[in-house]
């Protein structure tokens, strides 16, 4: 029997949290960084030097040796540098342990080396990192030891942002300053800071690491390049919710432990829809806490399968023909006296504040809706969206029965006197209970659903740092807040011109809400005639992120400047081109130096049967025909193949930018795709023991 573990005595035993600084810190000092981390104030060098003495005093007392600033570069995934705490050696041999408030709040990564967009040259190396003291520090134990780890934000020595964490810690102080404002104008005068809160779920793959092992196209670009559907997929929905198999459940309890000791509240974990998928879901988390535990989740499922022969795939779509794997970010608005600005209450119809909230937010999804649609774009996600199995890629809003009913009511009377009631669920079961019922059903469709007090956007790749599109939700709401308060600020009539403002809101920007299946080509339709925009790729997604309209905003709330915006955008178009490239020249090499030497020496094996079979006087007419179908495909795959390498190379001598990164998508994508169509044929005609790699059956239900 394993040890029985005890989690309210385990949580949060390598933070270093706000109990651990109360036990730790002086009273004063304490009083002074909690200053800084609720108001915004500049640290005190003086206070910096105690609490990092503190910090590392409780570090060391864990065992860590080296301390490290975690930063997100705009690679996709965290970087760190390891220190330890050694200073140079004293006459007698003996070292100290030193940490101070410099080397705490500042570090000195290269910045040259990282995406840049050309906000740095390769000579220009100078970049800095900077503690966010808001998200606390931790021992992560791994097999370097402990470390201290302090999240950081990353800048460049001329001030850009080149990191994730920055803008969304600028976009948060937008939201609030703006949130603030509109509560004011409500007679809100005790809540003194508002804060979007975020609940990322995180789905992911497991596979054997032997079997991941033998796939070069899983190894280079996380997802299988080739594969022919097995027999059996996720067609009988055994595996959603299903027990959770032995192998896994283990897993899943060293996951759910490491997590706990770093304060990530995990909560929730279960079987998903797709064989060998699951998922995770912490409870929320203020944004940018959010965002750095969401890190240490992907990292933690990761390095907990190799512990247990396993491998994590978290690319979006790491096999065709079955579920891909998303991120559900469940964003909430909330003040520091615990009011949530989206909680409609008991009835809605009554609830002012919230309809203005609640249709702000309607004109802000409308309004910038190709901006949402591009927080959630990257290559593998392309693979996923609008493929029947997650959210199309149009931006709508779900609202439900009850809400849709209000807006409708506000539309045509410009008055909402009723909201519709839940009832009660009667099962006609006389042992089990009847309950009350939500009063709207849920939408698995939509990408941007309402459900109950917040608002979860469902497009977020799985791979994906949950900065970006969060850092989207917090301008465009901080956006729609302000131009609301504009005009509210300068009525004489504030119930009055509230009214009107929310029916205006509600009349203007109806078009985005939409309750029905976001999967039918019916939707598809409607959605142009709404003019709502239908962006199909991440190629087709950048070129938002620098119009006029994205640029005017982000600057008036000083998230990005008109630099960092477009070096953002070259960054996205290098980062498409490049792992195109990456998954075709993979698929070259592996067609070239695996599958089509294994079909020869199948056909050879055919060939050789053939003779055997005819020169002992029997037909051999299954075995000719097995050769023909073969040797067909095989000479389709070579052909597929030679254009797969022309195209590749035709792409890689493009312009780099925008050119480039759309022949990788016009041009190589479907020259992969014609690739593929023949070998898939051919996985289900070469004999098992020849052909080259895992199947999809291996890797999905031998695990």
């Amino acid at each position: 029997m394993s040890k029985t573990m005890n989690v309210s005595e385990i949580f949060g035993e390598n933070v270093f949290s706000d109990r651990v600084m109360q036990e730790r810190l002086p009273k004063k000092i304490y009083r002074e960084l909690k200053k800084t981390m609720n108001e915004g104030k500049e640290l005190d060098p003086e206070v910096a030097d105690v609490v990092a003495e503190a910090m590392k005093n409780w570090a060391v007392e864990k065992g860590a040796t080296h301390y490290t600033h975690i930063f997100q570069p705009l690679t996709g995934v965290t970087a760190e540098k390891h220190d330890s705490f050694i200073t140079a050696p004293r006459e007698d041999g003996t070292v100290l342990m030193e940490f101070s408030g410099k080397e705490l709040i500042k570090g000195e990564p290269d910045a040259s080396s990282f995406p840049s967009g050309g906000l740095r040259a390769t000579f220009e190396a100078r970049g800095y990192t900077a503690w966010d003291c808001t998200s606390p520090a931790y021992v992560r134990e791994d097999a370097a030891g402990a470390i201290l780890c302090i999240p950081t934000a990353f800048c460049s020595y001329t001030g850009e942002a080149l990191d994730q964490k920055t803008p969304l810690m600028r976009s948060m102080e937008a939201v609030n300053e703006q949130a603030l404002r509109l509560l004011r104008l409500f007679g809100n005068t005790t809540s003194k800071r508002v804060t979007p809160s975020v609940g990322p779920e995180q789905e992911y793959f497991l596979v054997d690491k032997q079997k991941y092992l033998q796939r070069k196209d899983l190894i280079f670009t996380g997802r299988t390049l080739f594969g022919a559907m097995p027999p059996k997929g996720q067609e009988l929905d055994d595996h959603y919710f299903g027990t959770i198999r032995q192998r896994i459940a283990s897993y899943m309890k060293d996951v759910d432990e490491e997590l706990w000791k770093l304060g990530v509240s995990a909560k929730t974990q279960h079987n998903e829809v797709a064989p060998a998928q699951h998922e995770l879901a912490p409870i929320y988390a203020e944004a940018n806490i959010a965002v750095d535990h969401n890190q240490l989740v992907m990292k933690i499922l990761k390095k907990t399968a190799c512990q247990h022969g396993l491998h994590c795939l978290l690319h979006e779509k790491p096999f065709a023909g079955v579920n891909g794997s998303g991120k559900h970010n469940n964003w909430s608005i909330t003040t520091d006296d615990g009011i949530n600005l989206l909680d409609p209450g008991k009835t809605p119809h009554e609830n002012i504040q919230f309809l203005l909230v609640l249709t702000c937010i309607l004109k802000a999804v409308d309004e910038h809706a190709d901006l949402l649609r591009e927080s959630a774009a990257d290559p593998g996600n392309d693979h996923r969206l609008g493929a029947n199995e997650a959210p199309p890629a149009i931006i709508s809003v779900f609202l439900g029965e009850q809400l849709e009913d209000v807006i409708e009511q506000l539309i045509s009377t410009g008055m909402a006197t009723h909201s519709k009631k839940g009832g009660v669920l009667h099962t006609g079961v006389k042992t089990l209970p009847d309950f009350a019922k939500d009063a709207t059903d849920r939408n698995r469709t939509s990408p941007f659903a309402f459900t109950g007090n917040k608002f979860e956007f469902r497009m977020v790749g799985s791979r994906d740092s949950i900065a970006s599109p969060n850092t989207v939700l917090n301008t465009i709401a901080a956006e729609a807040f302000a131009e609301a308060c504009e005009v509210l600020e300068k009525a004489e009539d504030f119930d009055l011109a509230v009214h009107d403002l929310i029916k205006k809101y509600a009349t203007e920007h109806q078009r985005i809400i939409f309750n029905g299946n976001g999967y039918s080509d019916a939707w598809v339709e409607e959605a142009g005639r709404r003019g709502l925009p239908n962006i199909r790729s991440m190629v087709d997604a950048v070129p938002c992120l620098t119009t006029e309209k994205t640029v005017a905003m982000f600057e008036r709330f000083n998230v990005f400047s008109r630099t960092e915006l477009e070096a953002r955008a070259a960054i996205k178009y290098e980062t498409y081109a490049k792992d195109i490239n990456i998954e075709a020249r993979t698929m070259i090499d592996i067609a070239g130096k695996q599958i089509i030497p294994a079909v020869i020496r199948y056909t050879k094996t055919l060939g050789d049967t053939i003779s055997s079979v005819t020169s002992a006087g029997v037909e051999a007419d299954v075995q000719t025909e097995l050769l023909r179908e073969a040797s067909a495909l095989l000479a389709e795959t070579k052909r597929a193949l030679n254009e797969l390498i022309r195209a590749d190379a035709a792409a890689a001598e493009k312009e780099e930018g925008e050119e480039q990164a759309r022949a990788f998508h016009d041009e190589v994508m479907p020259a992969m795709q014609a690739l593929r169509a023949p070998v898939d044929k051919l996985e289900m005609i070469v004999d098992k023991e020849i052909w080259p790699m895992p199947s999809y059956g291996d890797l999905l239900f031998e695990v």
